[in-house]
């Protein structure tokens, strides 16, 4: 079934609410790699692009998308000179619905806060509209399986040949925040830790809202997840509300506005009713998580808007958590999380 009516509205509401900018400019170095370096499943990695100081591009041929996709990787301190067997710590970030892999670099400071220098810092591809899933396809599966590309081809490919260790976190915004809960819930023990930004971490409460969005980029909304009555076992499968008993051994840091105005990063009179819808999803989540005596770290922030300038505030007041978990010791938080 078809949604061209809502498709075109979140299209539209979509890049507005991502916020996409020009990519920042540089002198790429681009160089095909001479042994590539592969998952399980045959995934290589046919190119690498140095596009700044401490940034490098991956590109990926998938079997699991069944095209090339690309990841971003914001390496630590003496990466360039690693050997055989160095291995550092590993934050995932991932980005929001209609954006892309160099979200965070293009519109934070992410590459120059001083405690991710002992990181490494994983930004993959997810789709403009991936959500993070293997998708359900009307029951064939098969392409685009963006949760087997993160966790199974990108994850094998970072730690065979990148110097990515075991002990990982993973954050997100918007989509990125349910990519982050949801993942840490369907694999537990795989993540320490994980931070959600304004994040879709309730779907099935917003069935009827979110479908549209599962269409972004022209497939049936509906091949995501199927429909959420016939096929809500599937919907739950990947709701972090529904698995938030799972979550019981990950620290955990979640953070929303409400939607309303006086935010500190917006005009005076600005309202916003995707965080407004956001924050009374994050409530659910929090109190779930709470009811089943799970500990999660808290931003309700109140005022504020869907927008990069509170991503940026939140990524800093998580990264304590997110580095304790990790073992790399306290970061510096802009502000200590309320």
């Amino acid at each position: 079934m078809r949604r061209s009516t809502a498709l075109a509205v979140a299209v539209a509401v979509g890049l507005a609410l991502a916020g996409v900018g020009a990519p920042a400019t540089a002198a790429p170095t681009t160089g095909v790699t001479a042994a590539p370096v592969r998952a399980s499943d045959g995934a290589y990695v046919s190119r690498e692009t140095v596009v700044a100081p401490r940034q490098v591009d991956l590109t990926i041929e998938s079997p699991a998308l069944g095209r090339a996709a690309n990841v971003r990787l914001l390496t630590p301190d003496g990466w360039e000179q690693r050997r055989p067997g160095d291995r550092w710590p590993v934050l995932y970030l991932l980005h929001g619905c209609c954006d892309s892999y160099v979200s965070w670099t293009r519109s934070t400071d992410v590459a120059s806060i001083p405690e991710l220098r002992k990181v490494l810092v994983v930004m993959p591809e997810a789709g403009a509209a991936g959500w993070y899933s293997n998708w359900w396809n009307g029951g064939a599966g098969a392409t685009p399986a963006w949760e087997t590309f993160h966790l199974g081809e990108v994850r094998q490919i970072t730690e065979r040949g990148y110097g990515a260790g075991p002990r990982r976190a993973v954050a997100g915004l918007s989509m990125g925040g349910f990519g982050a809960m949801s993942y840490a819930a369907r694999n537990p023990g795989m993540f320490r830790a994980a931070a959600s930004f304004s994040g879709v971490v309730h779907p099935l409460r917003d069935a009827s809202f979110w479908l549209p969005f599962f269409g972004f980029s022209g497939q049936d909304p509906d091949d995501l997840w199927g429909d959420p009555v016939a096929q809500r076992d599937i919907w739950a499968a990947h709701d972090p509300v529904a698995l938030a008993k799972r979550l019981r051994h990950t620290a955990l840091f979640v953070a929303t506005g409400d939607g309303t105005a006086g935010g500190p990063f917006d005009a005076p009179d600005r309202t916003d009713a995707l965080e407004a819808l956001i924050h009374a999803e994050n409530v659910v989540f929090v109190d779930r998580l709470r009811e089943l005596g799970i500990r999660v770290t808290t931003d309700l922030y109140g005022p504020g808007t869907h927008s990069w300038p509170y991503w940026q505030r939140e990524l800093h007041r998580a990264l304590p958590m997110l580095l304790d978990a990790l073992g790399t010791g306290r970061g510096v938080a802009s502000q200590a999380a309320r």
